[in-house]
């Protein structure tokens, strides 16, 4: 697969200008290809579904709020076709470069946006995640991130995957930086959250992360522990629970997938890489029969996430495993053990890069609307 910039080149215009003020002047913003920005195309990751559609005349709502706040709009960036993916390859444009990690996947969806934040292109990436499309790029080229609370960021201007876990989010190389964008971005909390009093650190799911790993998740676990207190008891039953919440939102994320695009990829057929190809041939054979029971399963887990959520801070890594070589299979299936939890939860979760040659995450999940303390409890960390 070639290695390829971050951003796409069917735009010549130059950056979209900023106002002169604002918490966010002078910091450059990548906006992840299937995010409006009025007066540019939404390629959306595929030249079909870009030849065929108008140019957007006004910004999506987060691109707006950002652009307020005083980012410039260097660039729209290269995406996983229709976001329908985890690895950051594209059959048709190529893989956008991974600084860190040369030669490596970058991760995806949002694999532009973390591309150019990671090779100081630019300083924000706003991007989308539905099963990790921000947080698994982010962990792959050692950037922070953000998937906020389901809802508290507009969506309007974003082309949709699975709205019930569809979120846009945001990526940046600092803690600092990354809360400052998401604070011009955020809505008001819908609720009111108890204070953060307990670290969950479950060994179900530390157990499959291999013992010289975890050894370098130590340090910041170590930081996180003189601040809550640890509870290490499983957050599944019993590991068949797990994996069954795993297959459920696979199946919601399917079904909703077809019911949005299904009609335009049956009425053009347009060529999809053979992975993606086959997720959305799946999804157009589901029926109700395959999703009553999956969403049933996915509001039943998201509830008990939820209640295990409460006053605490879930730990866990982002990712299992670095980024892999681009010449390895991409082990897809493994990631989506960690990166469905936040959206079942349709809770706020935060990367952190851990230092290791390839990057490794951590990831932070808690109640639905604490999005604000999670931010803070990141920026404190050593």
């Amino acid at each position: 697969m070639e290695e390829i910039d971050p951003l796409v080149p069917w735009i010549a215009d130059g950056p979209l200008a900023p106002p002169s003020e604002g918490p966010l002047a002078g910091l450059r913003l990548a906006v992840k290809d299937n995010l409006d920005v009025a007066g540019w195309p939404t390629g959306a990751g595929n030249p079909v579904w870009l030849a065929e559609h108008a140019l957007p005349s006004r910004d999506a709502e987060v691109v707006a709020r950002l652009r307020r706040a005083g980012a410039l709009v260097v660039g729209k960036a290269h995406m996983d076709e229709l976001a329908y993916s985890l690895a950051g390859t594209n059959i048709h444009y190529g893989s956008p470069r991974n600084p860190l990690a040369p030669g490596h996947y970058t991760g995806g969806s949002s694999s532009g946006c973390a591309s150019a934040v990671a090779g100081d292109v630019a300083d924000i990436g706003l991007g989308t995640d539905t099963a990790g499309s921000i947080r698994v790029p982010a962990a792959f080229t050692g950037l922070y991130a953000l998937r906020p609370s389901h809802a508290r960021m507009p969506s309007e201007g974003m082309l949709p995957l699975a709205p019930t876990f569809d979120v846009p989010g945001l990526m940046a190389r600092d803690p600092a930086t990354l809360e400052r964008a998401a604070l011009a971005v955020l809505d008001p909390p819908a609720q009111e959250t108890a204070p953060l009093e307990w670290l969950l650190v479950p060994d179900d799911l530390w157990s499959e992360v291999p013992a010289a790993l975890r050894e370098a998740y130590a340090p910041v676990l170590s930081a996180l522990r003189s601040l809550l207190k640890a509870d290490r008891t499983p957050l599944f039953k019993r590991p068949s629970h797990w994996h069954d919440a795993v297959a459920a939102f696979t199946t919601v994320q399917a079904g909703e997938a077809w019911r949005l695009l299904g009609p335009w990829i049956a009425s053009t057929t347009p060529a999809f890489a053979p992975s993606i190809a086959a997720r959305f041939t799946r999804a157009s054979h589901l029926t109700p029969h395959d999703l009553t029971p999956a969403y049933e399963k996915t509001t039943h887990a998201g509830a008990t996430l939820r209640t295990r959520l409460r006053a605490s801070v879930l730990a866990i890594p982002t990712s299992p495993f670095p980024p892999p070589l681009l010449t390895e299979d991409f082990p897809r299936t493994r990631l989506l053990r960690y990166t469905t939890l936040a959206p079942l939860a349709s809770a706020p979760a935060i990367t952190l890069p851990i230092p290791h040659d390839p990057p490794l995450s951590l990831t932070l999940i808690t109640q639905p609307s604490t999005d604000e303390p999670l931010l803070a409890l990141a920026r404190s960390l050593p």
